[in-house]
């Protein structure tokens, strides 16, 4: 087995990358005692991981938001800005954003250390990643479009309630005295959610995301991310073992990049690098 001593321990650039987008994405700090939405001009410039728009701190849109927004708006025509917006990210990075670059993913991760016995990936949950694609056509693309209602934003995003419901019914007395049905839903949502990922490792972005769903058919083809030089690869499979996700190989759609299994190769085979000029990709001699 080769040294491993020059592999990262931990990943704590990860961590410092997660805290750093979350207090970025939320730089309005002045909102959260306020109550009032941020309403600059960069709101109008979508930031790349699931942030609500309704924050009181959020000084961008959330592409998903945004997405819905957009096929609101358009009666039918295509929102080009914001289709071209989360090509570019998924292009660029894929699910890589999953891993560094959300602040919910990096709330879920936080949840997951409590120490409790944890549920482990099996078929079950292979079987449940693929219900995020679903809601992604479903709550995010239909919806809108025949319900006139950002549908994932309204009914579902636990993300949504948390950066944005909760602080302003806190600080915003006039809306607190209008909540009713829906915020209690979206709230419990959101509790069932967080409990969930306690025990299940980023349960939202594995079987809910519609986002994480949408960056994953970029994930393969991505320009930066994790990479394996197949001349060093044995097909061991460390590398899916020790993942979390509900991967069959690395940089799947599956895959939120974030490194562990740079840790448990044992040939050196796997790495960060720009994959476009990639020459020795799996399966290829």
């Amino acid at each position: 087995m080769k040294n491993k001593k020059n592999k990262p321990s931990g990943f704590p650039f990860r961590r410092y990358t997660q805290l750093l987008t979350a207090v970025l994405y939320n730089a309005n700090l002045g909102g959260f005692i306020t109550g009032k939405i941020y309403k600059g001009d960069t709101k109008g410039v979508c930031v790349p991981g699931l942030n609500c728009y309704s924050c009181p701190g959020a000084i961008g849109a959330c592409p998903l938001g945004s997405l819905q927004s957009g096929l609101l708006s358009s009666k039918y025509r295509i929102p080009y800005y914001i289709l071209g917006t989360l090509l570019l990210f998924g292009l660029l990075l894929g699910r890589l954003i999953c891993g560094f670059l959300c602040p919910f993913g990096f709330l879920q991760e936080l949840l997951h250390k409590i120490p409790t016995k944890k549920i482990k990936k099996c078929r079950a949950t292979r079987i449940l990643s693929k219900l995020k694609y679903a809601i992604l056509v479903g709550f995010v693309i239909v919806i809108p479009l025949f319900k006139l209602a950002p549908g994932f934003c309204k009914y579902i995003c636990p993300a949504g309630t948390l950066e944005g419901g909760i602080p302003l019914a806190i600080t915003n007395e006039t809306l607190r005295s209008m909540l009713g049905f829906l915020f209690s839903w979206k709230t419990f949502v959101l509790a069932l959610t967080l409990l969930i990922c306690v025990f299940c490792y980023r349960a939202f972005c594995r079987f809910i995301c519609p986002l994480g769903a949408l960056y994953s058919l970029f994930n393969p083809i991505s320009f930066f991310g994790i990479k394996v030089d197949a001349a060093k690869c044995t097909r061991c499979n460390a590398c899916v073992k020790a993942c979390k996700m509900d991967v069959k190989k690395v940089c799947d759609g599956e895959c939120i990049q974030c490194g562990e299994c740079i840790k448990s190769c044992p040939q050196n085979a796997i790495s960060y690098g720009v994959k476009y000029f990639e020459k020795n990709k799996p399966g290829r001699k």
